[in-house]
């Protein structure tokens, strides 16, 4: 067993190199190949040093504990099937979500390149990660990605007495000259678990219409809250249906109606997505005057008068990129028990966890 690192109190630094070829060599160990382990941990520390800490680093045990019990696939045969060009469904074997919608991505850019527009499903994966790492790989091809995600039910529905959609996710990347793209990554809850978690630990009330009991009944004692509530209340609700339908029914592998049955196999962890892929020059003019153009609207919103108590106006993935890029100077900072769980991780599985200050 090597030396562990030993957490200092708050949060400590590792630089995101560092960071990344850590949490690789884990997930390699874990059962991963090294190419499969350094796309995961990519996606992971990407979340990381943008602040979405939900779905950073603090994932790696979780999918460690994913590969040892089998739930995700470690030799997963992946398998391209497609019938028409600008079309193609990747069957990800339970694949880890990070590994597949990584190859459905840049699936989805070549057959752009080529088409115009293409749009790639992902079938039987798990934990995708965070979503907006995907649709951002497009827009560095100078193309516009949008990305839908549907997994297990864990939100309520409009009308609805417990559990019956997910919080699934929806993003939506443009490439932007002279700004950091445009990045859209919300999902159709209120607020997300994790949230209710910290409340619970925290004993602070929630929100209102925020959450739910096992019921459906919506409360703002974290106690009793076991499930977010939609965004918008039914258009939420809608919004996570339609995705279901976008993602899941389309490539055939629905999760709603399998869940909501009497086989157990409809309750086992599996999540469905859908990228798509758009190339500017197929709608006239360039990718170049396209991306400029944005950064032409972009620049005019920021430019609007800013509110009386707002620090100013942003757009969507702008304050992230700019924490990105803090971050990438300075290190990434890791949350005290995150650290003591990796540590933990490398201890048991020998690998020397990188310095942290």
């Amino acid at each position: 067993m090597t030396d562990t690192a030993i957490p200092r109190p708050g949060k400590v630094r590792v630089p995101a190199d560092e960071l990344r070829a850590f949490a690789a060599a884990l997930l390699e160990k874990g059962g991963l190949s090294p190419e499969h382990a350094r796309t995961t941990a990519d996606v992971f520390v990407w979340a990381a040093q943008r602040g979405v800490e939900s779905h950073g680093v603090a994932r790696v045990p979780a999918y460690l504990d994913l590969l040892a019990k089998g739930v995700a696939n470690a030799r997963a045969d992946i398998k391209v099937e497609s019938s028409t060009p600008a079309a193609a469904v990747i069957d990800a074997d339970r694949a880890p979500g990070p590994v597949a919608l990584s190859a459905a991505a840049d699936e989805a850019v070549e057959r752009a390149r080529a088409f115009g527009v293409a749009s790639v499903g992902v079938r039987r994966t798990v934990h995708t990660g965070a979503i907006g790492y995907y649709v951002s790989k497009i827009a560095e091809q100078g193309l516009v990605g949008l990305g839908f995600v549907a997994g297990m039910p864990n939100m309520g529905y409009t009308g609805v007495r417990g559990a019956a959609v997910a919080t699934s996710p929806l993003a939506i990347a443009v490439p932007a000259a002279g700004h950091a793209p445009l990045l859209l990554d919300m999902a159709t809850a209120t607020i997300a678990l994790g949230k209710i978690r910290q409340a619970k630990a925290n004993g602070t009330p929630l929100p209102e219409n925020a959450a739910a009991a096992e019921d459906g009944t919506p409360t703002t004692d974290p106690e009793k809250a076991v499930m977010p509530l939609p965004l918008g209340g039914a258009k939420g609700s809608g919004m996570s249906l339609a995705f279901e339908l976008l993602t899941s029914v389309l490539v055939g592998a629905p999760i709603f109606s399998a869940f909501h049955s009497d086989d157990p196999a409809g309750r086992k962890h599996r999540q469905n997505a859908l990228l798509i892929a758009i190339d500017p020059a197929a709608f006239g003019g360039s990718a170049k005057d396209f991306a400029e153009a944005v950064g032409t609207t972009l620049g005019t919103l920021k430019g609007l008068p800013v509110a009386d108590g707002a620090d100013g106006v942003y757009y969507p993935g702008e304050r992230s990129a700019a924490t990105a890029a803090e971050r990438g100077e300075n290190g990434v900072p890791v949350a005290q028990k995150v650290w003591r769980d990796l540590t933990e991780s490398a201890g048991r599985l020998g690998v020397t966890p990188p310095d942290a200050v």
